[in-house]
């Protein structure tokens, strides 16, 4: 039974990041989809020890973890741009905004 990572979940005016805290696996073990506007982040490891003497097996643990986590993306994000990183055993998931979603600033109107 895997346990589910801690998730940290910012927004800045031009996109959105998801940060999972996942050390100990490698990129090959992330899988990340997306179907219509849910982005689904899983992981699926095994790891299997063997300590042996002699050619004869005296002890052979297997571990497993998995997880998965599933988030509905809000309309302003642009998932054709969405971009994935990991390092340092986080996972970075960054989701840029439309650019007609982004704030733009504050401006003065002259009259005329």
């Amino acid at each position: 039974k895997g346990t589910m990572p801690a998730v940290n979940i910012a927004e800045s005016n031009d996109d959105f990041k998801i940060e999972f805290a996942a050390p100990g696996y490698k990129k090959e073990d992330f899988k990340i989809d997306l179907d219509k506007n849910v982005l689904t982040v899983s992981v699926e490891h095994q790891e299997k020890k063997e300590e042996k003497e002699d050619k004869r097996m005296l002890r052979c643990e297997y571990r497993y973890n998995s997880f998965s986590r599933a988030f509905t993306l809000p309309d302003s994000a642009n998932s054709d741009k969405i971009s994935a990183s990991y390092s340092d055993g986080v996972l970075s998931v960054t989701i840029p905004k439309h650019d007609t979603a982004k704030t733009k600033p504050a401006r003065q109107i002259s009259i005329k």
